[in-house]
């Protein structure tokens, strides 16, 4: 296929604003399906993203479309995600594209992740594409929406697209748009190969399968391979495109995407972002690939029987090639054994990676609550970053404590700019700048990482009736009164549920995750309890009323010192076992660290 006839773009845009529904039509309008395999939301693939009803991976698609000048096209579709957690599945998408269709609810208008992906499609150079989707509501006021992207974005309001993607509306408009605006790939077919991995993905029958779009050279059948970064050779087994089945081809050129395997059997030999060249005679100059992701939320991961961990340690190095943005080390805990510290792009996005391990690999799992990554200036001018409370140095060692700031930006109704300001400023927050687009508002908060990570985008949806948004960058550290909130059951401490709290906020916090503790701790035969300190004051406590069996049913009438007796024989009985006794704490008490507040 030439060159001038292929087209490679994404959908890009703020989640449940009908990407996926979107696909679907374009799938349709291509003919890629028969009618036995259509489905909604065909590309989502993983049972998790047909529950939810969002995207977690991006998936690509190839279709031909005859255009109006009568020649048919190639082209390449690559769905993406619109929730802020996996913005990095995003980025690379974009480097596999020469444009993106920037899709924006009728009835919504403009909401944060629309705002965040245009600006990452602008940095990539792409051809932006801008439509109008659920023109079909009752809702919809798609005039309102394309004025907004005018002022907001600026792109020329004359040339938004509607689109109603439920019922098909405008997609051949789109398509046809597509094949105009978007430039062809320009890639050299004569150069030395050079292939930019973007995904990959680990399969139990053939190895490592890579995602690649080929921008110089050709790759075919039987020929071998140089992986540019990590300097090993392969040779490939099989090439296939996307459309929208895997289907196996002789040669992939400049310009198409396909899927590589060759065998690979080590997650440790494939990179994602690398370059693929030939073994001989090929490329020195690697492509520019993906800027190295940092995590932002740490959780510990540890399997509730011991004898999982090599499954667990198996199964993270399987999602870790297919995720790049998730990353993990080995741990261990005195209350839970061995583990896994792991790193995660937001809350969401460390829930998932939960639930596709318990559901895609069997394993049960503990999690710890989340946190963050701190940095520790010491008395001496030495600088240490931690993620976890039991690695801060003691108190006297420190100088002082900074904590990871973002700039959140969030959309809102203008009716509930005062809720909004209000959950903000009890998290830290401070208000950076405001802005009006129609009827709704632009808010810009600076805000502690810390405050954010667990439910403020459920506080955010409450607070606004789920009309608001908000997307968020990192901005930085900055000292702030912290200190390390531990957490004692019968006396011992429990090192995965201590945290980092503010001062301000630690005898709240501690005391809210007492009294949640005490409802999942079950009764025991003594007293146990719970109490929240700072270094070795106790700043709240509650009690886990001890089971009373009564000694004394049987003793009818008589003398009062036989009961007595039976009672402090008793009570020395229990005072004996709580000296001994240990308490078993279940993986409901671990989560509860996750839901402090939820009552208030």
């Amino acid at each position: 296929m030439s060159q001038e006839r292929i087209r490679n773009f994404c959908i890009i845009a703020h989640i449940d604003h009908g990407k996926s529904t979107l696909a679907d039509r374009l799938l349709d309008a291509t003919g890629a399906l028969a009618d036995r395999e259509k489905r909604a939301q065909f590309l989502d693939k993983m049972e998790l993203e047909q529950e939810r009803g969002i995207t977690i991976k991006a998936q690509t698609a190839r279709m031909k479309w005859r255009a109006a000048d009568g020649e048919e096209y190639v082209l390449n579709l690559i769905d993406t995600p619109g929730h802020v957690d996996f913005s990095y599945e995003v980025s690379r998408a974009l480097e596999a594209c020469e444009g993106a269709v920037l899709v924006v609810d009728a009835s919504q208008g403009i909401e944060a992740q629309t705002l965040a992906n245009a600006y990452l499609a602008i940095d990539a150079d792409l051809e932006l594409i801008p439509i109008v989707n659920k023109i079909d509501l009752p809702a919809a006021d798609p005039e309102g929406a394309a004025r907004e992207i005018e002022e907001v974005i600026g792109l020329d309001a004359a040339d938004v697209i509607p689109v109603s993607a439920k019922e098909g509306t405008g997609v051949g408009e789109l398509l046809q748009r597509i094949v105009d605006r978007v430039p062809p790939p320009r890639g050299d077919e004569q150069a030395p190969l050079r292939a930019l991995i973007f995904d990959a993905w680990f399969d139990s029958y053939v190895g490592v399968a890579a995602l690649v779009r080929v921008f110089d050279g050709a790759l075919e059948q039987g020929m071998r391979v140089r992986l540019m970064a990590e300097g090993t050779e392969h040779e490939i087994h099989e090439l296939d495109v996307i459309d929208p089945h895997p289907r196996k081809v002789p040669r992939l050129s400049a310009g198409e995407v396909g899927i590589v395997i060759c065998g690979i059997k080590s997650l440790e030999e494939i990179k994602i972002g690398d370059t693929v060249t030939s073994a001989k005679g090929g490329s020195t100059d690697a492509l520019p690939g993906f800027r190295e992701v940092k995590p932002m939320v740490f959780s510990g991961l540890y399997p509730v029987d011991g004898e999982d961990y090599g499954a667990l340690k198996t199964a993270l190095e399987k999602l870790r090639i297919n995720d790049g943005s998730f990353q993990y080390e080995p741990e261990t805990s005195a209350a839970l054994g061995f583990g896994f510290r792991c790193g995660f792009l937001g809350f969401l996005h460390c829930e998932i990676i939960q639930e596709r391990l318990e559901r895609e690999y069997g394993l049960a799992l503990v999690t710890t609550a989340p946190t963050v990554r701190y940095q520790v200036v010491r008395k001496d001018g030495s600088v240490r970053e931690i993620e976890t409370p039991a690695a801060l140095p003691d108190a006297t060692e420190i100088d002082r404590i900074e904590e990871p700031m973002i700039l959140a930006t969030i959309h809102v109704p203008q009716e509930y700019v005062g809720a909004v300001m209000a959950l903000c400023q009890d998290r830290r927050g401070s208000q950076r700048d405001m802005s009006v687009h129609g009827g709704r508002v632009q808010i810009r908060y600076e805000l502690p990482l810390a405050e954010v990570v667990a439910d403020f985008h459920d506080r955010i949806k409450s607070a606004t009736r789920g009309f608001g948004s908000y997307d968020y960058d990192l901005v930085g550290y900055q000292a702030a009164a912290l200190t390390k909130l531990d957490i004692m059951v019968n006396g011992e401490p429990v090192d995965a549920l201590s945290m980092i709290v503010h001062r301000d906020k630690a005898q709240a916090r501690g005391a809210d995750l007492a009294r949640k503790l005490k409802e999942f701790i079950p009764r025991q035969m003594f007293e146990v309890a719970i109490q929240a300190a700072i270094g070795s004051k106790v700043i709240a406590r509650t009690t886990v009323r001890a089971l009373r069996k009564n000694v004394t049913a049987k003793c009818y009438g008589g003398d009062i010192t036989r009961k007595r007796k039976l009672l402090e024989k008793q009570k020395e009985g229990k005072r004996r076992m709580k000296r001994v006794g240990s308490v078993e704490i279940p993986q409901e008490a671990f989560l509860a660290a996750l839901k402090i507040g939820d009552d208030s």
